[in-house]
Protein backbone atom coordinates (compact mmCIF):
# COMPACT_ATOMS: atom_id res chain seq x y z
CA UNK A 1 0.00 0.00 0.00
CA UNK A 2 1.50 3.38 -0.88
CA UNK A 3 2.26 5.60 2.12
CA UNK A 4 -0.27 8.62 2.61
CA UNK A 5 0.75 10.18 5.86
CA UNK A 6 3.80 10.64 7.42
CA UNK A 7 4.60 10.71 11.24
CA UNK A 8 7.89 12.68 12.20
CA UNK A 9 10.12 12.09 15.42
CA UNK A 10 8.12 9.29 16.88
CA UNK A 11 9.01 6.53 19.62
CA UNK A 12 10.78 2.88 17.93
CA UNK A 13 7.67 1.01 19.42
CA UNK A 14 5.15 3.68 18.00
CA UNK A 15 1.71 2.98 17.17
CA UNK A 16 1.86 4.35 14.08
CA UNK A 17 4.30 1.62 12.69
CA UNK A 18 1.47 -0.81 12.58
CA UNK A 19 -0.74 1.27 10.28
CA UNK A 20 -0.69 0.86 6.43
CA UNK A 21 -0.92 4.66 5.01
CA UNK A 22 1.87 5.84 7.79
CA UNK A 23 5.14 6.27 6.74
CA UNK A 24 6.77 6.32 10.12
CA UNK A 25 10.42 8.45 11.16
CA UNK A 26 11.60 7.26 14.40
CA UNK A 27 15.27 8.09 16.12
CA UNK A 28 16.99 5.29 13.88
CA UNK A 29 14.93 6.38 10.58
CA UNK A 30 16.33 10.60 10.76
CA UNK A 31 13.20 12.03 10.03
CA UNK A 32 15.13 14.43 8.52
CA UNK A 33 15.06 12.35 5.55
CA UNK A 34 11.72 12.76 5.06
CA UNK A 35 11.38 13.85 0.98
CA UNK A 36 7.73 15.61 1.44
CA UNK A 37 4.80 14.56 -0.89
CA UNK A 38 2.11 13.64 1.51
CA UNK A 39 0.76 15.33 4.82
CA UNK A 40 2.67 14.48 8.03
CA UNK A 41 2.65 14.89 11.41
CA UNK A 42 5.34 16.16 13.65
CA UNK A 43 6.60 15.13 17.62
CA UNK A 44 9.14 16.94 17.70
CA UNK A 45 11.33 16.79 20.73
CA UNK A 46 10.13 19.23 23.61
CA UNK A 47 12.47 19.06 26.14
CA UNK A 48 14.63 22.13 24.93
CA UNK A 49 11.16 24.30 24.35
CA UNK A 50 9.19 23.49 26.94
CA UNK A 51 8.87 25.82 30.92
CA UNK A 52 11.83 23.34 32.28
CA UNK A 53 13.92 23.79 29.03
CA UNK A 54 16.75 25.00 31.36
CA UNK A 55 16.99 21.94 32.84
CA UNK A 56 17.06 19.88 30.27
CA UNK A 57 21.05 18.92 30.05
CA UNK A 58 20.52 15.98 28.19
CA UNK A 59 19.31 16.91 25.16
CA UNK A 60 21.15 16.16 22.03
CA UNK A 61 23.02 19.06 20.19
CA UNK A 62 20.77 20.19 17.43
CA UNK A 63 17.19 19.20 18.93
CA UNK A 64 16.03 22.29 19.55
CA UNK A 65 16.32 22.91 15.81
CA UNK A 66 14.54 20.10 14.59
CA UNK A 67 11.08 21.65 15.78
CA UNK A 68 11.62 24.40 13.47
CA UNK A 69 12.50 21.90 10.81
CA UNK A 70 9.01 20.54 11.36
CA UNK A 71 7.11 24.18 11.33
CA UNK A 72 9.18 23.84 7.58
CA UNK A 73 7.54 20.41 6.22
CA UNK A 74 4.01 21.05 7.84
CA UNK A 75 3.58 24.42 6.20
CA UNK A 76 5.11 22.77 2.78
CA UNK A 77 2.91 19.52 2.87
CA UNK A 78 0.26 20.13 5.24
CA UNK A 79 0.30 18.58 8.24
CA UNK A 80 0.06 19.05 12.36
CA UNK A 81 2.66 20.00 14.83
CA UNK A 82 2.01 18.61 18.44
CA UNK A 83 3.82 19.72 21.58
CA UNK A 84 2.98 20.38 25.05
CA UNK A 85 0.73 22.84 26.17
CA UNK A 86 3.69 24.54 27.72
CA UNK A 87 5.77 24.80 24.83
CA UNK A 88 7.53 28.00 23.92
CA UNK A 89 7.32 27.34 20.09
CA UNK A 90 3.91 28.74 20.32
CA UNK A 91 5.15 32.12 21.87
CA UNK A 92 8.10 32.35 19.63
CA UNK A 93 7.35 30.85 16.05
CA UNK A 94 3.50 29.51 16.02
CA UNK A 95 0.28 31.10 16.32
CA UNK A 96 -1.51 30.97 20.09
CA UNK A 97 -4.68 29.09 20.90
CA UNK A 98 -6.98 32.04 19.49
CA UNK A 99 -4.45 33.89 17.66
CA UNK A 100 -5.53 34.30 13.70
CA UNK A 101 -4.34 32.10 11.44
CA UNK A 102 -0.74 32.93 9.98
CA UNK A 103 0.66 34.29 6.33
CA UNK A 104 0.15 30.11 5.68
CA UNK A 105 -3.23 29.56 6.99
CA UNK A 106 -1.59 27.74 10.25
CA UNK A 107 -3.54 27.96 13.41
CA UNK A 108 -3.23 26.48 17.03
CA UNK A 109 -5.55 24.34 19.01
CA UNK A 110 -5.57 22.72 22.23
CA UNK A 111 -6.45 19.19 22.95
CA UNK A 112 -6.46 17.22 26.14
CA UNK A 113 -5.00 13.71 25.26
CA UNK A 114 -6.62 12.28 27.96
CA UNK A 115 -10.33 12.83 25.86
CA UNK A 116 -8.52 10.68 23.38
CA UNK A 117 -7.65 7.72 25.82
CA UNK A 118 -4.44 8.54 27.39
CA UNK A 119 -4.49 7.45 31.00
CA UNK A 120 -3.42 11.03 32.18
CA UNK A 121 -4.53 14.28 31.39
CA UNK A 122 -2.17 15.76 29.12
CA UNK A 123 -2.28 19.32 27.66
CA UNK A 124 -1.41 19.59 23.73
CA UNK A 125 -0.92 22.49 21.40
CA UNK A 126 -1.54 21.25 17.63
CA UNK A 127 -0.57 23.74 14.89
CA UNK A 128 -2.65 22.56 12.12
CA UNK A 129 -1.53 23.85 8.23
CA UNK A 130 -3.20 23.01 5.42
CA UNK A 131 -6.94 22.80 7.06
CA UNK A 132 -9.39 25.73 7.88
CA UNK A 133 -10.37 25.61 11.13
CA UNK A 134 -14.11 24.72 10.28
CA UNK A 135 -13.38 21.51 8.59
CA UNK A 136 -11.17 19.76 11.23
CA UNK A 137 -12.93 16.56 12.61
CA UNK A 138 -14.79 16.31 15.45
CA UNK A 139 -13.18 16.64 18.59
CA UNK A 140 -13.69 13.78 21.50
CA UNK A 141 -16.48 14.58 24.24
CA UNK A 142 -14.65 15.69 27.64
CA UNK A 143 -13.66 12.85 29.76
CA UNK A 144 -15.34 13.01 33.18
CA UNK A 145 -13.53 9.89 34.96
CA UNK A 146 -11.04 10.24 37.28
CA UNK A 147 -7.19 9.19 36.34
CA UNK A 148 -4.49 7.94 38.91
CA UNK A 149 -1.86 8.61 36.58
CA UNK A 150 -0.46 12.39 36.06
CA UNK A 151 2.60 13.26 33.85
CA UNK A 152 4.65 14.74 36.07
CA UNK A 153 2.92 12.99 39.36
CA UNK A 154 2.52 15.75 41.21
CA UNK A 155 -1.00 16.06 41.31
CA UNK A 156 -2.54 15.03 44.48
CA UNK A 157 -3.75 11.30 44.24
CA UNK A 158 -2.00 10.43 41.46
CA UNK A 159 1.22 8.52 40.13
CA UNK A 160 3.55 9.87 38.01
CA UNK A 161 3.45 8.15 34.39
CA UNK A 162 6.25 5.92 33.14
CA UNK A 163 8.45 7.85 30.19
CA UNK A 164 6.15 5.37 27.45
CA UNK A 165 2.88 6.61 29.04
CA UNK A 166 4.68 10.22 28.37
CA UNK A 167 5.77 9.72 24.91
CA UNK A 168 2.72 7.76 23.43
CA UNK A 169 0.27 8.66 21.37
CA UNK A 170 -3.40 7.45 21.72
CA UNK A 171 -4.93 5.19 19.04
CA UNK A 172 -8.12 7.69 19.23
CA UNK A 173 -5.77 10.74 18.41
CA UNK A 174 -3.65 9.06 15.47
CA UNK A 175 -7.29 7.96 14.46
CA UNK A 176 -8.04 12.23 14.26
CA UNK A 177 -4.53 13.18 12.85
CA UNK A 178 -5.44 10.68 10.02
CA UNK A 179 -8.82 12.02 9.93
CA UNK A 180 -7.54 15.57 9.24
CA UNK A 181 -4.73 14.59 6.98
CA UNK A 182 -7.24 13.11 4.97
CA UNK A 183 -9.20 16.64 3.97
CA UNK A 184 -5.65 18.27 3.52
CA UNK A 185 -4.27 19.11 -0.13
CA UNK A 186 -0.81 18.39 -0.69
CA UNK A 187 0.81 22.03 -1.15
CA UNK A 188 4.58 23.45 -1.37
CA UNK A 189 5.45 26.39 -0.19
Amino acid sequence: MEKKYAALFVRDDSAYKKREAWDAFDATRDARTFEGGIPCVCHPPCRKWGVLAHMAHNARPGEKRLALWSIVQVRRNGGIIEHPSGSKLFKRHLPNVGDLPDEFGGFTIEVDQFDFGHVAHKMTKLYICGLALRDLPELPKKRLEHTDRSICGNVAGTKRCTQYQREYSPEALIDWFESALSKMHNKRI
